[in-house]
């Protein structure tokens, strides 16, 4: 198989990634799949100690066909990493798997991925592949098409990075101008359109919701999978974007899953409603405010 490249975000956290790199590993394509570790530099002193064990660790694995290393010389923060990286490698091979550190994968994840990419390659309505599901919904197929991007475990061709436009208050204009605000946040569910304007202001630097919002402009659907192949160990608290909150939790799904053409290539309103169920469910005023309750009681008294 001509398998697409892993480009891997590694920074300060070194179980975290040893145990993504363990897990992918156990993939019987990686030996020959080409590995691309993008480290980024300490943001501050307290944190080098840290990333130098990571940059120690990074040079230390073998397993892959090839491990190809850059390390940052100044913090250039995960956004501006992905961004760059994807860039560079999607205009050399066509096509990108993307993980971060804190990523744990199964171990049919990488064939279900070079699968997809291959048989939607040319399909110039599916820009994305997603292999998380955190919303456990048992109704879901093993496959769909669906209207948003998730970032834990994606991957995607050259054609459709070219839809990525970094602009976000361009992309918030279009959102508004076009009256799709309302659809983007899942019918209101969950605040996407909320996270662009906090992108804007800076906020947060979130490459991820520019892509959602890049892709769902230009109406490129994303194939996901019902059963997960990847897990995100990142909310422990160490991650720079997430909380210590479970609300993301998923099933590893240990199996292969089969990849065939979706037909017609239309949105699965089922799933898009699986999701806004999801979504009600967790993002509800009733539900934050029991979460913020709870991790007050354990004792973190963050926002």
């Amino acid at each position: 198989m001509d398998t697409a490249p892993i480009l891997l975000l590694a920074y300060n956290r070194l179980a975290h990634i040893q145990r993504c790199v363990t897990s992918l590993l156990a993939n019987e394509l990686a030996h020959e799949s080409d590995l691309f570790i993008y480290a980024d530099a300490a943001a501050t002193d307290a944190e080098s100690s840290d990333v130098s064990q990571v940059r120690n660790y990074i040079h230390t694995i073998v397993g892959f066909r090839s491990v190809n290393i850059v390390e940052r010389e100044s913090n250039w923060g995960l956004a501006r990493n992905v961004i760059d990286g994807v860039t560079t490698l999607v205009n050399r091979y066509g096509r990108v798997i993307v993980l971060e550190d804190d990523l744990v994968l199964a171990p049919y994840f990488l064939r279900f991925m070079n699968d997809a990419l291959r048989v939607y390659a040319d399909e110039e309505r599916v820009g994305h592949i997603q292999a998380c599901d955190f919303t456990n919904d048992p109704t879901l197929p093993d496959t769909f098409l669906i209207k948003w991007t998730g970032s834990w475990g994606w991957a995607t061709w050259q054609r459709a990075w070219a839809h990525f436009n970094p602009d976000g208050k361009l992309l918030l204009q279009q959102l508004e101008q076009r009256g799709l605000t309302h659809r983007f946040d899942f019918d209101g569910k969950y605040g996407f359109t909320r996270m662009l304007r906090r992108q804007i202001q800076k906020k947060n630097n979130s490459w991820a919701i520019r892509w959602n919002a890049s892709l769902f402009l230009d109406d490129i659907l994303s194939l996901n999978v019902g059963k997960s192949l990847v897990t995100n160990e990142g909310f422990d608290g160490t991650g720079t974007h997430c909380g210590s909150d479970n609300l993301y939790a998923s099933n590893l799904w240990l199996g292969p899953i089969e990849v065939r053409k979706i037909s017609p290539v239309v949105e699965n309103l089922e799933a898009r409603d699986a999701f806004k169920r999801y979504y009600a469910r967790t993002n509800s005023f009733v539900a934050k405010a029991l979460r913020r309750i709870k991790r007050t009681l354990k004792g973190d008294f963050g926002a």
